[in-house]
C-alpha cells in the first residue's frame, strides 16, 4: 500500500511492522519535501510518526477520538486521514491548514494552535461519552513542552480524581518546546526517560504473584494492594508522581519502536480509569539537519532539502522587527541591570535569544506558562525592576485576567511588548493578533502604544522602560520592518500620548495606527491623484489617544478614516470615535481594519486584499464612505 491510498486511518489496521515501517517512510518524505517547498513545521510532525501509525493502529476512527496538543505535531496524522493529495497546498490560501480545524476533517476531532489544551478537551469528552452512556476510547496527544502550562496541570488534576472515567494521555517527550524546556516538570521527565520501563515491571510482578499458592489467575484485593505497594517500592521515582495524582503511568516507551508502541497502547486501552503513557521521541527524527538542529528546524520557511539551507531571497530585506527588538533590549539592559527580559517559551521567535545570549541573568524563560509570566513580572515591578513581558499578541490573550487583576488594578509598572500583532499569515485564525488593542484598550491604568517602523520601534522600547506610571504595551508586526535608518543608540522617549502629523490636506483627515501608517501615506497618495487632499496622522498611541492634536482637526476637517491592523470592535477606530463623541465633535468616522470574521491561513498581503485593507482598496473606500467622487471602485483598483 501506498501513502496515497489512504484516505482512512483504518486502512493501516492489519499492516505488518514492515509495512507500517515503509508507512513511515513514506510519510517522512512527503512530510519533508513539502516543508522543503512551502515552509511550514517540521521537526513536531517528523518526532511522531511511529508514535501516530502505532496509535491509530489501536483505535476506530470511525468511533474513537485523538486530540493533539497545539497541532503542528499533527501532519502525519493529516497525511493519514484523506489530505495527501491536498499536502502540497498546506499552510497556503484555501489550502491544508497548518494546525488542525474541526472544518477541515471528520477526523479532527478538536482545534488549536495553542498549547496545553488537549487533556481538557479530551477529558471533556470522555465525560460525555460516559454521561450519554456511549462507549469509545479517547486519547489525547501532548508534548512535554505543553505540559508545562497550567491548563496541563489542572486537567491531569481533574482526571485523576475520576478513577472511573477512561482516558489515553500520551506524552510524547522529545525534551523541547520551541527551544530546549525550562523547568522542574521537564527535569523531572528527563530522569524518567532514563529509568527502566515502569509497566513491564509491574506486569511481571503480577506473574509472580499469581504462581504464589491458592491465588491462582486472580488476585485478592488484599493481594492487589499489595502489588500496588511493592510496585512503588520497586520504581518510586518512575511516574510516581502521576501515579499518585491518579493516572495509571506506563513507559517511558521507545517512540521509535513500532512493535513496543502499539503493544503498550493495547494495554494502555485494557485499563479502567485514566493512563499516562509517556513515549521519548526525537524531534526531527529521520532528517539527521532538523536532529541536530532542532530549535532552527521546529518550523522552516523553504528551503533546500540537501543542505537543509534556506533558499535565497531575490532581494536584501530590512531586519526583523523583532531582531530589533532583541538588539535594542539587550543594548538597553546592558546600561540598566533593572531591566528583565520574560519570554513564555518563545525566545527565538520574539527576538529575546539575543538577552539571553548576553545577559542571561536578566532573562527569564518560563515556559509555556502566559499566565505565570505576567505575574511574575508584576511581583518583579513591585520590588522595583523593570520588566519587559515580550509575548505573542495571540498568546497574552491567554493571561487576560492576569493583566487585570496582577498588573492594571496595581497600577505596576510592566512593559508588554506584543510580536505578531495583526495579520500573522499562514498559522491562521489561532494566531492572529487581531484583538490586543481591544481587550487592551478596555482596562483602566494601561497605555498603548505601536510603531509606523522599525526605527519607531527603538524609541517606543526607550519609552516603555521609561514609564514607570503603570503598565505600558506596545504591538509591532510579523516579519520584516520597512527599511527605516537605525540608530545603534541614543534613542530618545516618545512623549506618552502625542501623535505625529505626517501630511496636511483639507478633504479628509486619516489617522494611522501602527503597522498601517504606511498604507495610510500610499492611500493618500492615491486620493490626491483624485483630487482628494488628505491629513495624515501617524497616531502612535491608541490609549491615550492625542486629543489635543486630533479634534481639532476632525472638526476642521469633518471626514475623519481610521486604520490599523486589529479588530475594529473596540479597537483604535473605535476609541477615535468615542473621543470624537465624548467631545461632541461632528465629524463623518469610517473604521478600516478586520470586522468581525475569523482569518484564515493565507499569506498576509492576500489577507489584506480579501479585507479591502490595501491602499488602493482603502482609498476607493473613502471615495465611496464620502461620496466623493463618482470613481467605481473597480476602476481606482486598476490605478
Amino acid at each position: 500500500m501506498h501513502l496515497s491510498d489512504v484516505t482512512h486511518p483504518n486502512q493501516l489496521h492489519g499492516l505488518s511492522l514492515h509495512q507500517l515501517e515503509q508507512m513511515a517512510r513514506q510519510i517522512r518524505e512527503k512530510h519533508l519535501e513539502t516543508v522543503a517547498t512551502s515552509g511550514g513545521h517540521l521537526g513536531p510532525g517528523l518526532g511522531v510518526v511511529e508514535l501516530t501509525l502505532a496509535l491509530y493502529q489501536t483505535l476506530d476512527l470511525d468511533h474513537d477520538k485523538v486530540v493533539w496538543d497545539v497541532g503542528h505535531q499533527a501532519y502525519p496524522h493529516k497525511l493519514i486521514t484523506g489530505r495527501y493529495n491536498d499536502f502540497h497546498t498546506l499552510r497556503q490560501k484555501d489550502g491544508v491548514a497548518g494546525y488542525l480545524k474541526l472544518s477541515e476533517s471528520p477526523f479532527d476531532h478538536f482545534g488549536a494552535g495553542h498549547a496545553s489544551t488537549s487533556i481538557s478537551a479530551a477529558l471533556g469528552m470522555a465525560l460525555a461519552r460516559d454521561l450519554q452512556g456511549e462507549d469509545f476510547k479517547v486519547a489525547a496527544i501532548i508534548g512535554d513542552g505543553a505540559l508545562t502550562g497550567g491548563m496541563a496541570l489542572e486537567a491531569i488534576n481533574h482526571a485523576g480524581h475520576l478513577p472511573n472515567t477512561r482516558l489515553l494521555v500520551v506524552l510524547n517527550d522529545n525534551e523541547m518546546s520551541i527551544s530546549p524546556n525550562v523547568g522542574a516538570i521537564p527535569r523531572y521527565l528527563n530522569k524518567m526517560r532514563l529509568s527502566p520501563p515502569m509497566q513491564f515491571l509491574t506486569d511481571n510482578l503480577e506473574e509472580q504473584f499469581k504462581h504464589l499458592p491458592f491465588v491462582g489467575d486472580s488476585l485478592t484485593p488484599e493481594l492487589s494492594r499489595v502489588k500496588e505497594g511493592m510496585k512503588r517500592l520497586a520504581v518510586p521515582k518512575v511516574g510516581a508522581v502521576f501515579e499518585e495524582l491518579g493516572f495509571t503511568y506506563m513507559g517511558p516507551v521507545d517512540g521509535h519502536n513500532l512493535g513496543e508502541l502499539i503493544n503498550t497502547f493495547n494495554e494502555a486501552h485494557k485499563i479502567e480509569g485514566p493512563v499516562l503513557v509517556h513515549v521519548a521521541t526525537v524531534k526531527g527524527k529521520g532528517y539527521a539537519i532538523a536532529e541536530e538542529d532542532q530549535v532552527g528546524y521546529h518550523a522552516q520557511n523553504p528551503f533546500d532539502l540537501a543542505t537543509g539551507k534556506a533558499k535565497p531571497s531575490n532581494k536584501p530585506k530590512p531586519p526583523k522587527y523583532a531582531k530589533v527588538f532583541g538588539n535594542t533590549l539587550t543594548k538597553i539592559a546592558t546600561d540598566n541591570p533593572k531591566v528583565v527580559g520574560i519570554t513564555a517559551a518563545m525566545a527565538t521567535g520574539t527576538g529575546l535569544e539575543i538577552l539571553a545570549d548576553k545577559l542571561p541573568k536578566q532573562y527569564i524563560d518560563v515556559g509555556i506558562a502566559e499566565q505565570h509570566a505576567v505575574t511574575l513580572a508584576a511581583g518583579l515591578a513591585a520590588e522595583g525592576m523593570r520588566p519587559v513581558a515580550a509575548i505573542y499578541s495571540t498568546f497574552l490573550q491567554r493571561a487576560f485576567d492576569q493583566i487585570i487583576h496582577d498588573v492594571c488594578i496595581q497600577k505596576l509598572p510592566v512593559f508588554f511588548c506584543l510580536d505578531r500583532a495583526g495579520i500573522v499569515g499562514a498559522d491562521g485564525p489561532t494566531h492572529q493578533g487581531m484583538y490586543d488593542i481591544a481587550y487592551l484598550r478596555s482596562i483602566p491604568n494601561m497605555v498603548l502604544m505601536a510603531p509606523k517602523d522599525e526605527a519607531e520601534l527603538q524609541r517606543m522600547i526607550v519609552t516603555g522602560i521609561d514609564y514607570t506610571n503603570g503598565p505600558i504595551a506596545m504591538r509591532y508586526p510579523r516579519g520584516n520592518g520597512v527599511g527605516a535608518p537605525l540608530m545603534e543608540e541614543g534613542w530618545e522617549a516618545l512623549p506618552i500620548g502625542k501623535a505625529e502629523l505626517l501630511r496636511s490636506g483639507d478633504d479628509v483627515l486619516i489617522l494611522g495606527y501602527g503597522s498601517m501608517v504606511y498604507p495610510a501615506m500610499q492611500t493618500a497618495e492615491i486620493l490626491s491623484e483624485h483630487g482628494v487632499q488628505a491629513t495624515v496622522v501617524n497616531a502612535r498611541f491608541a490609549k491615550p489617544i492625542d486629543e489635543e492634536l486630533i479634534l481639532p482637526l476632525a472638526k476642521q476637517i469633518g471626514r475623519v478614516v481610521t486604520m490599523e491592523e486589529g479588530c475594529t470592535m473596540g479597537g483604535f477606530g473605535t476609541g477615535v470615535a468615542e473621543a470624537l463623541l465624548d467631545a461632541q465633535v461632528p465629524a463623518q468616522v469610517v473604521r478600516l481594519g478586520i470586522p468581525d470574521v475569523l482569518v484564515d491561513h493565507a499569506t498576509p498581503d492576500q489577507s489584506k486584499a480579501a479585507l479591502g485593507l490595501t491602499p488602493s482598496q482603502m482609498a476607493s473606500t473613502i471615495l465611496e464612505k464620502f461620496q466623493m467622487s463618482e470613481l467605481s471602485a473597480t476602476t481606482l483598483q486598476k490605478t
